[in-house]
């Protein structure tokens, strides 16, 4: 009589072990270093259209340069070996520049108010450009 209780707990068992391995590959995989591309080039967009673009695998020394529209909003922009970020905005809130420096593709930083969006694309993928651009 106990039998069906037994075979069902077996069940619930193994479909729990299952989708325990299956987790723990999952982070595993999610964890391991990627192969890293040789380079990014920084994509800098103002109100969807691209001004600059440069290879941080070639900057040797930090600098900055300023990105000023029309309307008054300023963000000064700062290049660093392998690295790129906003150090200053004329933004209200400045979450751009809390945001820090970017080193690989996995989020661009982007000043909302100011229309600003850098964005980092490995340097073997010459062609491609941001499926899209949102404010």
């Amino acid at each position: 009589m106990n039998q069906p209780h037994r075979t069902a707990n077996r069940n619930a068992l193994g479909f729990s072990v299952l989708l325990l391995v299956l987790l723990l590959g999952s982070i595993i995989a999610l964890l391991l270093p990627q192969k890293a591309p040789e380079g990014y080039i920084a994509e800098i967009y103002q109100s969807g259209i691209r001004i600059h673009s440069l290879s941080l695998s070639d900057v040797q020394e930090s600098y900055t340069f300023t990105i000023e529209d029309g309307n008054g909003h300023v963000n000064e922009i700062e290049v660093r070996p392998d690295s790129i970020g906003i150090v200053s905005a004329s933004c209200p809130d400045k979450l751009c520049v809390k945001q820090g420096f970017i080193t690989d593709s996995r989020l661009p930083v982007t000043c909302l108010p100011n229309k600003i969006v850098i964005w980092l694309r490995p340097a073997s993928d010459a062609d491609s450009e941001p499926d899209i651009i949102t404010y």
